[in-house]
């Protein structure tokens, strides 16, 4: 960063905005300028700020700004984490470039920016050149799938001379997870760069350094759990954290806390350990490998609150093995990843290390150290769970699934995750930084209360509180939508409740009619994928409008298609619920099935409700409820994404009218006029739709 100006010689922030918004040729939005206001406060008082920004209110802008003033008077690093890459790269590729050129000459000098994400985002040049490929999993090598990854594989060793960046995310068209495993390195797996030959021109490293060096660093909710979990370095050094797409905070936390055992893992770290350790113990990692299949196969899959009879001795055995081969690899690297952090840090020392075959006998132990550490400790998780004797002291929970590969087979394995991720995002992130939270959805039954409490925020019975006395503040910014106006919420009070054997024909009625009044224009969004190929199938027959089907195609091209022919319809479930953005004609209703309520029989949800009633809350609220209500807000959002939009969201789930949850549920939605009265709806969609062309 270059020298940076006194605070009192730079504009205050609203005026900042005004500037960024006549250059962008944007308008005033007093929502916009009430969020920025609102995040300025908040990283000048140190306190942490929750802010929910309907879509239009320019929610990037609004926290980009003060952000960028602040980096740049304070000399200090922001960190702006989100959960989609679609974003990310709206921030860095569209929002920061032209705000960055607007504020140059009002901020004295030109911010800077970059993007950082994990390792293995990153194409490995010493892998590449020194080809220690994986080995494809022994389930999947079949004719075609070795075919297709000996061309992506091609593919990637010549955009290797081409990229600037070997950011996975900029090569088009992508390849597939295992491909691009062939030419990359986790952190665990990474030589160092004190140890590694390619270091000076190694993407990842040269990542760090441009983000160490920047005033603003986007990265992704993942990276951000990493940095919280690492005792090493892993962000450039910050005091102030954006995160947007909040609401998927928790998930993504989550999900890179969790770990699995299973016997076609347990024959990958065999395969990686290969010629470094003893035959006597490769032959006791195989037995181990068997003792474990045989016991997967046996139990019952689903949450395990006791160990099955016998799992311990297999678990307690196979820890001791891996540990032995452990022992035995003693990889050269070791030194190298400690003065690294555990994987090249940023400011670890660039000299080379050892060469050429050296070198590949390092990366070898390096990544069978990495794949028999990683098992071994998930292992050692899962007994310290059970030791525990009180399962109301547990911290994790464990489940058994069975999961059906693309060949048609299946594959059992052993899962271990949080029971909660508040107090690690409490410790990790809210006690070490200002925090600013923002989404087009965060209030949950009318306030932050809920997903505060997930974030391991203090929280009351009240309201949330306008002033920060308990080191946070929840702000509604608004919307520029004239939401009675512009939208419908119809719950189809009048159809049977859904059950578990499929679409009825009452439903499948009721969608028909919807459908026919809004000619096409239809987003359905559905809880299951069995549900939307019964409605797309069942539909096509009855209606003369085209209709796409989630699974068909690519999701981006079926989104390209649907928002390209105004007669289109969509139907989809999950990643359609927050994934689509269609303003215009090309979408004027939007289908929800059913309440999205989570499976009774996750298991990770389902010990969640179940702690929080054992501690005298109500578990179905926290828990079941708050899950729909958020889904259930961003697929209403589909609806309207541009002022002059308007339309009708209907849920044909009677529950949300009849439920005593029901009005919970509904106090997380935007405040569409709202009606149970088929015919209203129809008519207002039949004067919605556009006049047939000549």
């Amino acid at each position: 960063m270059s020298p940076d100006p006194e605070s009192s010689d730079v504009p205050d922030v609203a005026t900042l905005l005004q500037i960024a918004v006549d250059a962008l040729g944007g308008t005033r939005r007093d929502g916009q300028v009430v969020m920025a206001e609102a995040v300025a406060e908040a990283i000048d008082d140190h306190h942490h700020l929750a802010v929910q920004a309907g879509t239009g209110t320019g929610k990037s802008l609004a926290y980009l700004v003060p952000a960028l003033r602040h980096a740049v008077t304070e000399d200090d690093t922001v960190v702006v984490s989100t959960a989609t890459i679609a974003l990310q790269r709206q921030l860095t590729e569209r929002d920061l470039p032209r705000l960055a050129q607007a504020l140059t000459a009002p901020l004295r000098r030109e911010p800077s920016f970059a993007i950082l994400k994990g390792r293995a985002n990153y194409l490995c040049l010493h892998k590449i050149h020194a080809g220690a490929a994986e080995e494809p999993d022994a389930e999947l090598f079949d004719a075609f799938e070795v075919s297709r990854m000996g061309r992506d594989i091609t593919r990637l060793r010549d955009w290797a001379t081409e990229t600037e960046t070997g950011d996975r995310d900029d090569l088009t068209p992508g390849v597939g997870d295992r491909s691009w495993r062939q030419v990359s390195v986790t952190s665990r797996e990474c030589l160092g760069a004190a140890a590694c030959e390619y270091s000076d021109d190694c993407f990842a490293e040269a990542a760090r350094r441009k983000a160490g060096d920047a005033d603003v660093v986007v990265t992704n909710h993942a990276m951000l759990a990493i940095d919280a979990m690492s005792p090493a370095t892993i962000l450039p050094e910050h005091r102030v954290v954006v995160v947007d797409e909040a609401h998927e905070l928790v998930d993504r936390i989550t999900s890179v806390s969790t770990e699995e055992v299973s016997a076609a893992g347990l024959h990958y770290v065999t395969r990686r350990a290969g010629r470094l350790i003893d035959p006597e113990t490769a032959d006791a990692l195989t037995g181990a490998a068997t003792q474990l299949e045989e016991l997967l196969d046996e139990a019952r899959t689903g949450e395990w609150l006791r160990l099955p009879g016998g799992a311990d001795d297999v678990l307690a055995s196979l820890r001791d093995r891996l540990w032995s081969a452990r022992t035995e690899i003693r990889p050269s690297s070791d030194s190298f990843r400690q003065a690294q952090g555990a994987g090249g840090g940023p400011g670890a020392g660039g000299g080379r290390g050892q060469k050429g075959g050296d070198q590949d006998a390092a990366a070898a132990r390096q990544m069978a150290v990495s794949a028999t550490e990683n098992l071994h400790d998930t292992v050692v998780r899962i007994l310290q769970h059970f030791a525990e004797p009180d399962p109301a002291k547990r911290r994790d929970v464990v489940w058994l699934a069975e999961d059906r590969l693309r060949n048609g087979t299946t594959r059992r394995s052993l899962y271990v995750a949080p029971l909660s991720v508040s107090g690690l995002l409490r410790s990790s992130l809210f006690d070490q930084s200002t925090v600013i939270l923002t989404s087009a959805t965060l209030t949950l039954g009318g306030n932050f209360q809920a997903l505060a409490r997930t974030w391991g925020l203090p929280t009351d019975d009240g309201s949330d509180s306008a002033d920060p006395s308990n080191g946070w503040r929840g702000l509604d910014a608004g919307s520029p939508f004239d939401y009675p106006n512009s939208a419908i919420l119809y719950v189809a009070k009048h159809l049977p409740p859904p059950g578990r054997d499929g679409l009825p024909d009452a439903t499948l009625d009721e969608m028909t009619e919807l459908i026919t009044a809004a000619g096409g224009r239809t987003l359905g969004l559905f809880s299951s994928m069995r549900a939307a190929k019964q409605a797309a199938e069942a539909l096509r027959e009855r209606l003369d409008v085209p209709i796409l089907c989630q699974g068909d195609e690519m999701t981006s091209t079926l989104i390209e298609k649907f928002a390209a022919d105004e007669k289109t319809c969509l139907f989809g479930t999950l990643s359609l619920w927050q994934g689509v953005d269609v303003p215009g004609s090309s979408l004027s209703l939007v289908l929800i099935d059913r309440i999205p309520f989570p499976r009774p029989d996750d298991p990770l949800l389902s010990a969640r409700q179940r702690d929080i009633d054992s501690r005298g809350g109500n578990g179905f609220l926290s828990v079941s409820a708050n899950h729909a209500a958020l889904l259930l807000a961003q697929g209403a959002g589909r609806l309207l994404r541009s002022t002059g939009d308007r339309g009708v969201v209907a849920v044909l789930d009677p529950r949300l009218a009849t439920a005593r949850y029901g009005g919970y549920l509904v106090a997380g939605l935007p405040p569409f006029w709202r009606t149970v009265d088929p015919a209203v709806v129809r008519s207002a969609l039949t004067r919605l739709a556009p006049d047939d062309e000549p």
